[in-house]
């Protein structure tokens, strides 16, 4: 595909913008692993591209990184038109899964290869090693060996030797999936707290929804090649674009039903016996009367009803039936079937378990919530 003088513009013209992808497709045979990506991002911010196994975020990441020549439209990096460009003479730090760390090498010899790679004055470079140590709280450690290092010092070495020599660009692939939880959550704030001391421009790829709203600036969701909605992580989980977005972020319950009305952004619908209202999703709603719709909910965004609140204070109320109780320390999730509503299944959060009565299966209650939480796609 030629991309005209008006695509290119965007990338040309504007100084701040750090990566640019134009109408960029991948495929291989018959299969479209990107689909006609578009998308800027400007100098300095975090970027997280999100999405399942399959979705086309790895294959997106290594078009920027230089791994592969998009089928279709072109990458600026910087205002320069990239895609002839090999990767590496892209000013890029990268680190992956697999970290590739040298396990012959120190800390230090690690860090250093790329220096002595780019023919950096020997002199400088001993400072400059020490320094990204420093930077990655790895201080004293450089003389130690990869193998007697742990799994988040090895991170911390991946993250410095991608640093060290000062790229454009740094590009993350997963480098946390192989971690355990509560180290995984330790380094995604240090990756935050590193990518902003620097200021380095960053595309993050991730399955991890959590590591994609803690450490981003912005996030794009992509699913089958093609990208679903690119936002600030806020407006991603408040504002999903479509079903699903909704869907992927965050814990989420649908309610399907017809569509009874539309008034403005409000839609009216039924869903088994029940009459409910919810805000039309994504920018563009094709929602008409007798139309099938998929009203979206939070978790956390439903109530149960218990003695110290009013029914009266929700604008929809439903009867439950506890189906299941999960204790998961810090809140307790609910699954609970809604007869009025189909049967459906809705998962909710209890916040303060210690404070209230944990409901056994079987036990009926009432749910609450209002209009405005309730996304309609």
């Amino acid at each position: 595909m030629t991309l005209s003088s008006v695509d290119r513009e965007p990338a040309d013209a504007d100084p701040t913008i750090a990566v640019s992808v134009r109408n960029v497709g991948m495929r291989y045979g018959d299969f479209d692993a990107v689909k006609d990506a578009s998308f800027d991002l400007p100098k300095g911010k975090f970027l997280t591209i999100l999405g399942p196994s399959g979705s086309g975020k790895t294959t997106l990441l290594r078009l920027i990184a230089g791994f592969g020549e998009p089928t279709t439209g072109e990458i600026f990096i910087n205002g320069e038109p990239v895609n002839a460009v090999p990767a590496h003479r892209r000013a890029i730090g990268m680190v992956f899964q697999r970290l590739a760390l040298f396990p012959h090498m120190t800390a230090a010899q690690n860090i250093a290869f790329p220096l002595k790679m780019r023919r950096r004055d020997a002199r400088t470079i001993a400072d400059q090693v020490e320094r990204y140590l420093d930077l990655v709280k790895l201080g004293g450690y450089g003389g130690r060996r990869i193998d007697a290092l742990s799994g988040g010092q090895q991170q911390r070495v991946a993250i410095a030797r991608a640093l060290v020599f000062e790229p454009d660009l740094l590009l993350l692939d997963e480098p946390l999936a192989a971690l355990d939880v509560k180290l995984r959550e330790e380094m995604q704030l240090e990756f935050r707290r590193i990518q902003k001391e620097l200021g380095v421009t960053t595309i993050n790829v991730t399955h991890d929804q959590r590591e994609a709203l803690v450490v981003s600036d912005e996030v794009i969701v992509m699913n089958d090649g093609v990208i679903q909605q690119k936002a600030q992580p806020i407006l991603a989980y408040r504002k999903p674009e479509n079903a699903f977005v909704a869907n992927f972020i965050g814990v989420t319950n649908f309610v399907h039903g017809i569509v009874t009305g539309v008034d403005g952004g409000v839609v009216a619908f039924r869903s088994g016996g029940k009459d409910l209202r919810g805000i039309a999703g994504g920018s563009a709603p094709q929602l008409a009367e007798g139309a099938q719709c998929s009203a979206a909910i939070r978790a956390e965004q439903i109530r149960i009803v218990t003695g110290g609140e009013t029914p009266d204070r929700f604008e929809i109320v439903v009867e439950g039936v506890i189906a299941d109780t999960i204790f998961e320390g810090e809140r307790i999730v609910y699954e609970i079937t809604v007869p009025q509503l189909a049967e459906a299944s809705l998962r909710v959060f209890d916040h303060d378990p210690a404070a209230h009565t944990q409901f056994q299966p079987g036990a009926r209650i009432q749910l609450g919530w209002n209009s405005k939480d309730m996304h309609v796609f």
